[in-house]
């Protein structure tokens, strides 16, 4: 489905005259798990991991923070450093 929703939006993005896509970082502070699901890599489960661990310990303030959560390491950390982002590490936990 992920593949599908990728080859529409660059057929659209060449029809429009674009010409190449721009997809900006996941916010790994704000993103819903549905969002982080969407991220080549994060399945359904990772996901949920992120977003309880945010939810129990606050906003992630780098993206070696992830080592916390279960199931990443620094090579799967290292794979989605183009795919995720940081920011609002300052705002108050929910």
């Amino acid at each position: 489905m992920k593949r599908i929703l990728s080859r529409l939006a660059l057929a659209a993005s060449l029809a429009l005259g674009t010409g190449s896509l721009a997809f900006a970082a996941v916010n790994i502070n704000t993103a819903t798990a549905g969002e982080l699901d969407g991220v080549k890599g994060i399945g359904p489960s990772k996901a949920q991991a992120i977003v309880d661990y945010r939810s129990k310990h606050g906003p992630f303030k780098s993206l070696d923070d992830l080592k916390n959560v279960k199931g990443f390491g620094d090579k799967s950390i290292a794979r989605l450093k183009g795919e995720l982002s940081v920011a609002g590490a300052d705002a108050p936990k929910k």
